[in-house]
């Protein structure tokens, strides 16, 4: 048996197909899902979303949203989400250094509170090309 997972973002579907095993970026820490799990809603976090398909694991970068299991099926509701394999490597770690200064140089509450959430997101991609 497995489950049939749909992760839908405003602009597209970005993934639509069965895998044996998900790892969920939960708002209360990593949450895995195997087939025949019990019913739940869950609030996500910006980070990685591993799914197990073929034998072998994918990765995707979720950007904030919400989970819902039931009988095997698991809709992903979420701002953003990017496939792994699709991110460049350096350019992800070019990023994160900018960010990083970003937060450095923040002045205002505002500022700091945005260059904070670049910075989860940043660090979110370059752990999903790991």
């Amino acid at each position: 048996m497995s489950l049939n997972i749909r992760v839908i973002t405003p602009d597209r579907i970005v993934w639509d197909a069965s895998a044996e095993e998900l790892i969920l970026p939960s708002s209360t820490g990593q949450l895995g899902i195997l087939t025949d799990h019990a019913p739940l809603l869950t609030a996500l976090d910006i980070g990685v979303m591993r799914l197990k398909t073929g034998g072998s694991w994918v990765s995707f970068v979720l950007m904030e949203g919400f989970a819902e299991v039931e009988n095997n099926n698991i809709t992903i509701l979420c701002n953003g989400a990017e496939e792994g394999a699709s991110i460049d490597s350096a350019a992800a770690q070019a990023a994160l250094e900018k960010v990083m200064l970003t937060v450095d140089e923040a002045t205002t509450k505002k500022e700091k509170i945005e260059a904070t959430l670049e910075l989860r997101k940043a660090k979110a991609r370059l752990q999903a090309v790991a």
